[in-house]
């Protein structure tokens, strides 16, 4: 059972009103605590899965109450004498079991705005696995390809992308496609700068493989974005290096650059296709598993913007990747 704390912050004036509203909730444990400034400590310890909709409450009185502050922590270890009444069959917990677990809507924002930012680290590690991925399509190693990929922080900004897209929130979006792009244009440079300095390996099955995409690639990174959505929901970092194998944007960045840069425009075209197709399947996938497990906003104002957003997300991704099925199927029988 994962369990986390939740401490809240708030003047006493308005203990009451807040207390009745919380003793609604399911929780393991409920204590307060006066404090000498003229607020009191809520400690609330509550399951994982019932942890966003009690912030969810505070997060709205917090914007009603001034002096009102809200932390979550993880918690370790919980030691408490078992009863009777924790080994009843609960409705509650069945119901729960049947859902999908996930971390809160905060805690995801919090990890995911942090994966959605363009910094100097963030241009390094494009840049070195760019490097390393260069060489293993050169050489032709698939090991050295595949540790270039799972360096290559491109996927965290695209899985940002379509989070924002779910809560309407345009700066994030911002922050994503700005790295998104940042990523891409700093891979085609190195690549490109590789293409003056090696000759185009044209014998080589890692680098020929990327140079075209068929309807089973999508449907690969379709998965491979479902995939990385839940492990993101879910906080599990080793699945998600699996997604970045199984779903490269790198390779086909690093090819279309050293296809540029060697004048081959068939190669880069379908190199091209492979990297739309792969970076709008995993919008759409991702976007759709965040809409499954009700990501949503709760301030009134951002409801129906956030409803737009996801729309015309999902529309727009559609038609681009039906668009690129068909220059797809077109490009393969030409």
């Amino acid at each position: 059972m994962s369990l986390q704390l939740i401490e809240a912050y708030l003047p006493k004036k308005y203990f009451e009103q807040v207390d009745a509203k919380l003793k609604k909730f399911i929780v393991v444990s409920y204590r307060t605590r006066e404090l000498d400034d003229d607020q009191l400590l809520l400690r609330l310890l509550v399951k994982t899965e019932d942890s966003e909709e009690i912030l969810n409450y505070l997060e709205s009185a917090s914007n009603l109450i001034d002096g009102f502050e809200i932390i979550l922590f993880p918690v370790q270890t919980h030691i408490k004498r078992k009863t009777g009444e924790d080994e009843r069959p609960n409705k509650v917990k069945e119901k729960q079991r049947r859902k999908i677990q996930r971390a809160s809507r905060h805690e995801l924002y919090l990890h995911i705005e942090g994966m959605s930012r363009a910094n100097l680290t963030y241009a390094l590690f494009v840049m070195l696995s760019a490097v390393v991925v260069a060489l293993g399509l050169i050489k032709n190693s698939t090991a050295v390809v595949i540790g270039g990929m799972v360096i290559a922080p491109l996927l965290g900004p695209v899985i940002a992308l379509a989070f924002s897209s779910i809560l309407g929130d345009y700066k994030l979006a911002k922050h994503s496609f700005l790295s998104v792009v940042m990523g891409i244009f700093l891979a085609l440079g190195v690549s490109i700068i590789f293409s003056f300095i090696f000759e185009y390996p044209e014998n080589s099955h890692e680098f020929l493989s990327r140079t075209y995409v068929d309807v089973g690639d999508m449907i690969l990174a379709l998965a491979s974005g479902a995939a990385g959505a839940l492990a993101i929901l879910k906080r599990l970092p080793g699945s998600l290096v699996g997604v970045m194998v199984a779903v490269a944007l790198l390779p086909p960045t690093v090819v279309l650059g050293m296809s540029l840069g060697s004048l081959m425009l068939a190669e880069a075209f379908g190199a091209l296709l492979l990297l739309l197709a792969n970076i709008t399947s995993i919008l759409l996938s991702a976007i759709i598993v965040f809409s499954l497990t009700g990501i949503r906003p709760i301030k009134y104002e951002e409801i129906q913007r956030a409803h737009n957003s996801r729309r015309y997300a999902l529309l727009s991704i559609s038609i681009i990747i039906i668009l690129l099925v068909v220059a797809v199927i077109y490009s393969n029988q030409a």
